[in-house]
Order: structure tokens, then C-alpha cells, then sequence
């Protein structure tokens, strides 16, 4: 390590032991200031759990950053929150980035113990998805956890509000500076004791205490014998300060360390191995050896000193006089780079080394190489970055443009992703291998439909596959089995599923594209089945049973040989279902308690949560209580938790279980903080049911106003998909809620808010309901609300013929209170009339 390491600089460590308690300490300033040797120096006298994640160019991917950020994190918290938070950034980049901080925020606050993370060099990000996601997380850090950045400036998002609430600590250049004291102690300790009081004060002065400035200094005047001469040679910027101290060192070295420190300088991180590659020789460990020793600016990057780097700046030089010295040895030292780090599998290195050699072409080799996995990570912005980097004039092969224009339609940029679309299809004619050529088809037909799900421009697809009907495609690896469902119990809450998005226009599309798939051989391919299983799902919701039966026939065919989960366990939960709408109620448990045993144990936790989730809704459904407590009990959640959306379906359970015990306002506090987080996502299949339970349990308490507003929200959105099962499925409080609503929609008094087709819905929807429900046998179709005991009791003086007048007398009420219990009594019987509500009362027995 530099020298400077053995400088003690408590007035900075107690500044920054100080700023913990808040969220943020910045230390900032430009290079050379020694912000890494200060944190490492702080963490090693503070003994503090510390996670330690250093960034670089290759970091700006948002999936990349968050997911190393939590492989940090891990190292330094309890074993049970590192299982739970790896698993957690294995759900990127299914879960969205917003969805995935609130649950490693969740997972914070659960913590004890303090820890503080930092974040060296951050200025190497510019991606703005990444500064916007890290300024929320520091938003909703617990007091238990702080961030440090080190960066070469102040970070480029707002911090002033954490400055207003004293959460913000700065440590900048003025402070990093040495001091007079740190001046000498570090000179003394460098050189000789030959350097006097004056000398180390104009080397102060001229380097402004400039931590790297000095150490070039110290290491000049090792071999010189006028100091005071020397001193007053270096002046000007620090760049022209650094380029002629650099320079004064860089010349007084051995030919064999210059030899090696300038080849060895186009690496980001270095061992032996790697050394001896590009230098073409077998003596690196040694000359490593030698240049630690010199204190030649060489950084461990590990604790076993086996990798390494070189000082950014001292790096920087050695380059700039690699390619002004030798432009060619430049490029094919790179390229020796390129290669050793590819036949060593970091294709990250490997990639930037061919783009240094300007070797585009072996830089296409290693893109196609690295693709499949990197794709399987989500890190798409690294992939286009990598695309990016090609010059213009750069032909890829069709098969990489195909690859490209993927990551063009993932990303958003729909419009470049259709011109290079449009390119390969009218390069398709120049290939002459026919398999090729059949397999960029079957490329194409792939993106092309990922297109048009999203843009729903329907007629370029239509036009593209009408060439291609009559043809027998291969099935693409790359593209076919890409797994589509990592995170969700349905697939209709997937991207794929539209989020719960219904529509004629939908169905039609995916029964073509399905049938497209299959025509040309595909039937088993994960995107076929996956689309089958949105088609189940969205048939199941319309009530199109029999339809929603014979799609799940062809998935459970398929599932035995391919038990991918995000696919069997959705069919699973959805067979459960259609065996309910059956009253096969056995049948539906035995389904769902195999899906259970037969689930790996390989398998994220998440599935078998899921599984058991689902298990105590059945439960709930058939009045059993305390089996439904008994079974969700082992999912180890609590109606005290702050919930996430990565659990969604787990804590809307629990609040299922919660309405079923009468604790609504436990129940309503887990929904209300669950439901901005389902509309930021905008899962509406998830909108519907929270606004469904939020009413029934409003209903269930007395609050009929806010019910009806819940309802409302539920129906909107539930008209314009079509949604059925969602009402249904909640059985006969959701039908009795339907009908007092839509008894009030019929009057119009105001009481609800109408909309489009409202009422032709609400009755479709109470029409829907099976009549033989056993839950409703002790409840005629005419009773839409239980009475209250002062409507019984009204009820029971009009069965004596009592007056307005006479009834207000007994019960202390006016005679305007009155009208009113009888307006509402009315309503709830269905009848019009004193005569008509006792006779009915009569029929129903209201009044044994």
C-alpha cells in the first residue's frame, strides 16, 4: 500500500465516526487525495461492519450495480438476512428496481446491528436509473445503516435535504489536504531527516497538500542531492505538476520495471498471470514484488495480495506514454489482454481489451459468447453498451444484429430495433446456408413478437408471419427457452401476462402467436407455454372454465418433462381453482400438497411460500381457521411487518386471514401500504383484489361508504379487463356487497359514482355467482344486508301497527330518525312498503 497509509489522520476518522448517525457522509475530492486509504483506514481503527463495494465503467447497468451492492452487503450481515437478501437480487430483474429496494430496505430495518456500506469511486456511474435508485434508498435507510461515497465530485442527485436535517456529512478536498503535521510526518518518514522545516513547508505549500503530489515528490528526492533546487523546479496545475513528477520518477527506474510497469499499465486489475501474458514473460511475480517494494503506486485489490492495480493517475500516465511511445505494441498488448481474460472467462475484460485493440471483430467473438448468460442476468444495459461501442460503419453478422435488436426492444428503443429489423429481413435473401437462414427466421419471429406485445403494432407482425406460415423453422435456444417467470404465483402478473391485462385483442394475439408456434413445431418451447398459461389464466377470470381446462391439459403434458416453476406452479395453483369451481375441494388440496412435495429443494423459498400461501386460502375458503393459522404460521411473517411487493401474495394473504378473524384494521393497514406499491407496478390484476378486500372489510365492519369506494376502484378496472373470478371467487359477502351496490346504482342518489356500462356490469357480475353456494342457503337472493337491532325493532312495531310517531316515542328517537331506518329498512328487504316489509320479515323468519 502507499505510504501515506501509515499517516494517522484521527481529526478525519473522528469527522466521519461522527457522521454515522445520519444517512450520508460524502468524501469527495479529485484524484490523488487518498479518499480509498482514508475508509480503509477508518474501517480498520473503528472495527465497524463494514461492506465495501468499489465501482467502475462497467458498472452502469442498474440490475449489475444493485446486484453486486447486495453481494457487499452479505458479507457483513447475520447468515439468516444473507440467504434472504441474496435471494432476494437473484429476483433482478423480474422485480423492479423500486420493488427490490423497499424489500432490501425491509431487510435493513430488521437488523440490530449497525453496518455502514460504502461506495468507492462513485463517480465512474453515469446512469441515471442508478443515481435516482441509490437517492431513494438512502430516502428510506434505517438509523441501523449508513452510506459512504467516496467520488472524485459531489454526486450528481439532490443531498441538500439531508443536509437541512443534519443527515449529511461532507469530508472534501480542503480537509483531505495534509496539514502541516501530516506534511512532515509523512516526508520525514519518506525521505531523510535531511528535509528541513522550510523545505517541508514550500513542499506543502507548492502541492498544496496534495497527498499524491507529495509522495511523487519524496520519491524524486530520494536520489537527489539539492533539495532546495529541485523544490522550486515544479509548479503550475496539478496536471502539469503530475505529468513532470511522474516523469522525474518514471525515468529513474530500471529498464526491466519500466519495461513492465508500461505494458502492465493497460490493465484495470492485474496478477502474475495475466502479467506474464502481456508482457510475453514468466518473471512477473518477482518484478510485482519489486514494484510493491519500490511503493510504485500498486493497490491490493484482495487480501491475499494475489490481484492488484495501479494508482488511477500513475496508471493514466504509463498509458499516455504507452501510446505515444509504441502505438502498435499498444493495440497488441492489448489484444494478448483480450485473450487471456476470455480463456479465463471474464468476458467483461476481455470485451474492453478488443475494443482497446480496436480488434472488432474478435470483440463480436466474445459478445456472442458472452450474450446467453448475461441476457439470463438482466443486465441489459451492459449489453448495449457493449453494441454501442462498435464503430458505425461496423457490419455485425445477422445473427448478432438479431441479438441486438433484442436488447433494442427490451430497452425501449422501439424505433431503431424495427429499422434493424427491417435490415436483417431484407439481408435474408443473401444467405445461402438454408438452415441459417431458417434460424434467423425463427430469430426474428421471436423479437419481432416481443415487439409487438409491446407496441402493440399488430399488422407488421401480422405481414411478417403471413411469409413464413407454410415454413418449418427450428427452434431458436437462445430465444425460446428464456424463462419468463422468476417471481410471480401467475403468470398474469408477469410482463408476458400483460399484469392482468384482458382484452378481446389480447386473446386473439396470443391464441395466433401460439398457434404460429405450434404450426412450425414449437409447441414446447417455454414461450408457448408460457403464453398458453396467460391464455388459462385469463380464461379462468372470464369464467370461460371449460376453455381455461383444456389449455391447462396441454401444460400439465408438458410440465412433467420441463418442472420449470415459474410455469408448473402457476398451472398448479390454476388446476386447484378449477377443481373449487367444481366443489372438488379434496382435489384441490391433494393438487396443491403435491405441487408442495414435489417442489426442489434447489428452488427459491419464494415458490414454496407461494404454495403455502395459496394452502391457507384454500383453507379460508372452507371456514377452517385454525388450520389456515396453523399452515400460514410456517411463512414466519407478521401483521406488525412494514410489507414488500416481492411478497405480495404472501401479506395479502395474511390480511385474508386477518378480515377472517375480524381484525380489519390490521387487515386494511397491510393492504393500504401494499397498494401504491401494486399501482407503481401497475399489476392490475393485484389493484383489484386489494380494492376487493379493503371493501369486503370495510363492509364487514359497518363503514358502507368506504366500502362502496373500494368496490368502486375494483369495478373500474374490473369492466375494462372483464375481470369475473375476482368478485366471485370471494364468495357470498362479495355478492351481497355487489347487490347492495348495486341497488344504490340503480336509485342514484348519489351514494355511488357511476361509470361506463356500470350497471349492465354489476349485474353480470351478481349473475355470475353459483346459486347452489352452500355459504348462502341461510340467506335468500332478496336479503342484501343483514339488519342492524334497531331496524329488528322497528321491524317488530310495525308488526303491531305502530306509527311513525308512536315508534319514536318508545325508542327516544325523532320522527325524521325514524323515516330514515325505515328508508334503509326498505332497502334491504327489497320492498316498498310497511305492509310489504312484514310480510316479507314473516317469509324469511327475521322476526322468531
Amino acid at each position: 500500500m502507499p505510504k501515506e497509509t501509515q499517516i494517522p489522520r484521527e481529526r478525519l476518522i473522528d469527522s466521519i465516526t461522527a457522521g454515522i448517525k445520519g444517512r450520508l457522509t460524502l468524501v469527495y475530492a479529485p484524484a490523488g487525495f487518498g479518499k480509498t486509504t482514508l475508509l480503509a483506514q477508518w474501517a480498520h481503527t473503528e472495527k465497524r461492519r463494514c461492506a465495501w463495494l468499489s465501482l467502475d465503467e462497467m458498472d452502469n447497468d442498474s440490475i449489475r450495480f444493485w446486484r453486486y451492492f447486495v453481494h457487499s452487503l452479505a458479507e457483513v450481515v447475520p447468515k439468516t438476512t444473507r440467504e434472504r437478501i441474496l435471494s432476494l437480487s437473484h429476483l433482478l430483474p423480474s422485480l423492479s428496481i423500486y420493488s427490490f429496494l423497499d424489500s432490501l430496505v425491509n431487510e435493513l430495518f430488521s437488523q440490530s446491528e449497525t453496518v455502514t456500506i460504502i461506495i468507492d469511486d462513485y463517480h465512474s456511474i453515469h446512469e441515471q436509473q442508478i443515481h435516482d435508485s441509490l437517492s431513494y434508498f438512502i430516502d428510506y435507510l434505517p438509523p441501523t445503516a449508513h452510506i459512504i461515497l467516496s467520488s472524485r465530485n459531489e454526486p450528481p442527485f439532490p443531498t441538500i435535504k439531508w443536509r437541512a436535517q443534519n443527515e449529511r456529512n461532507d469530508i472534501g478536498m480542503l480537509q483531505l489536504q495534509f496539514n502541516q503535521d501530516e506534511t512532515e510526518l509523512f516526508c520525514r518518514d519518506s525521505v531523510d531527516s535531511r528535509l528541513s522545516d522550510r523545505h517541508i513547508e514550500q513542499l506543502r505549500l507548492r502541492t498544496e497538500g496534495w497527498i499524491t503530489g507529495l509522495q511523487l515528490v519524496t520519491l524524486s528526492l530520494r536520489s537527489e542531492i539539492d533539495y532546495e533546487r529541485y523544490i522550486q523546479q515544479f509548479s503550475g496545475d496539478q496536471r502539469n505538476v503530475t505529468d513532470f513528477l511522474f516523469h522525474e520518477v518514471f525515468t529513474k527506474l530500471p529498464a526491466d520495471i519500466c519495461d513492465f510497469l508500461i505494458k502492465t499499465s493497460i490493465l484495470q486489475r492485474m496478477d502474475s498471470y495475466m502479467c506474464d501474458a502481456v508482457t510475453k514473460g514468466s518473471k512477473s511475480h518477482q518484478l510485482l514484488d519489486a514494484v510493491k517494494t519500490m511503493n510504485l503506486f500498486l493497490i491490493p485489490l484482495d487480501d491475499k495480495d494475489c490481484w492488484f492495480r495501479y494508482h488511477h493517475l500513475f496508471s493514466q500516465f504509463l498509458q499516455g506514454l504507452f501510446k505515444k511511445k509504441d502505438p502498435e505494441q499498444w493495440l497488441q498488448t492489448n489484444r494478448l489482454a483480450s485473450q487471456c481474460f476470455a480463456e479465463r472467462g471474464f468476458m467483461d475484460e476481455a470485451l474492453h481489451h478488443a475494443y482497446e485493440a480496436r480488434d472488432f471483430d474478435l470483440m463480436q467473438v466474445y459478445l456472442e459468447r458472452c450474450i446467453p448468460t448475461v441476457l439470463k442476468q438482466g443486465e441489459l444495459r451492459t449489453l448495449l453498451h457493449w453494441f454501442q461501442c462498435f464503430p458505425s460503419e461496423f457490419t455485425f453478422t445477422p445473427e448478432l444484429s438479431l441479438l441486438y435488436a433484442f436488447i433494442l426492444v427490451q430497452t425501449g428503443a422501439w424505433q431503431q430495433a424495427e429499422g434493424r429489423l427491417d435490415t436483417i429481413e431484407h439481408a435474408l435473401g443473401s444467405v445461402e446456408q438454408i438452415d441459417r437462414r431458417k434460424q434467423l427466421q425463427s430469430g426474428l419471429l421471436f423479437v419481432r413478437s416481443n415487439l409487438m406485445f409491446l407496441t402493440g403494432d399488430f399488422k407488421k407482425w401480422f405481414a411478417f408471419i403471413e411469409g413464413i406460415l407454410d415454413q418449418m423453422l427450428p427452434e431458436d435456444p437462445i430465444y425460446y427457452n428464456f424463462n419468463y417467470n422468476i417471481t410471480e404465483p401467475l403468470v398474469r402478473r408477469t410482463p408476458l401476462g400483460l399484469k392482468g391485462s384482458l382484452s378481446q385483442d389480447t386473446e386473439s394475439i396470443g391464441r395466433m402467436f401460439s398457434g404460429v408456434l405450434q404450426s412450425h413445431g414449437w409447441q414446447d418451447s417455454l414461450i408457448n407455454l408460457y403464453v398458453i398459461q396467460s391464455l388459462c389464466e385469463g380464461f379462468y377470470e372470464w369464467n370461460r372454465l371449460e376453455e381455461s381446462r383444456e389449455l391447462l391439459l396441454q401444460i400439465e403434458r408438458v410440465v412433467v418433462t420441463k418442472p420449470i416453476d415459474g410455469l408448473w406452479i402457476p398451472a398448479a395453483i390454476t388446476g386447484a381453482l378449477l377443481d373449487l369451481t367444481e366443489e372438488r375441494t379434496e382435489l384441490a388440496h391433494d393438487r396443491v400438497d403435491q405441487a408442495i412435495s414435489a417442489l426442489d429443494h434447489g428452488s427459491e423459498p419464494h415458490w414454496l411460500s407461494y404454495l403455502i400461501a395459496f394452502k391457507t386460502r384454500l383453507l379460508l375458503r372452507e371456514n377452517r381457521l385454525s388450520a389456515a393459522k396453523k399452515q400460514f404460521s410456517r411463512l414466519g411473517v407478521s401483521p406488525a411487518d412494514k410489507p414488500t411487493f416481492n411478497q405480495e401474495y404472501v401479506y395479502v394473504t395474511l390480511a385474508r386471514l386477518l378480515g377472517k378473524q375480524h381484525k380489519e384494521s390490521e387487515a386494511l393497514r397491510l393492504l393500504e401500504l401494499l397498494k401504491p406499491q401494486s399501482l407503481r407496478e401497475q399489476l392490475w390484476s393485484s389493484l383489484v383484489e386489494i380494492s376487493n378486500l379493503q371493501a369486503l372489510f370495510e363492509y364487514q365492519r359497518g363503514q358502507r361508504s368506504r366500502a362502496f369506494a373500494f368496490l368502486h376502484e375494483a369495478l373500474v378496472i374490473g369492466e375494462t379487463n372483464g375481470y369475473i373470478r375476482s368478485f366471485v371467487d370471494e364468495g357470498a359477502k362479495m355478492k351481497e356487497l355487489l347487490s347492495v351496490y348495486f341497488r344504490a346504482l340503480v336509485k342514484n342518489n348519489g351514494e355511488v359514482m357511476p361509470f361506463d356500462r356500470a350497471e349492465e356490469y354489476v349485474r353480470m357480475l351478481i349473475e355470475s355467482f353459483p346459486r347452489s353456494n352452500k355459504s348462502e342457503a341461510s340467506l335468500p337472493s332478496e336479503i342484501i344486508e343483514p339488519l342492524s337491532d334497531s331496524e329488528r325493532s322497528i321491524l317488530r312495531y310495525l308488526q303491531q301497527g305502530a306509527a311513525n310517531k308512536q315508534i319514536a316515542r318508545e325508542l327516544g328517537l325523532s320522527e325524521g330518525t325514524i323515516r330514515v331506518y325505515l328508508s334503509r329498512l326498505y332497502d334491504k328487504l327489497g320492498v316498498t312498503s310497511r305492509t310489504q316489509a312484514v310480510f316479507t320479515a314473516q317469509n324469511l323468519k327475521l322476526l322468531d
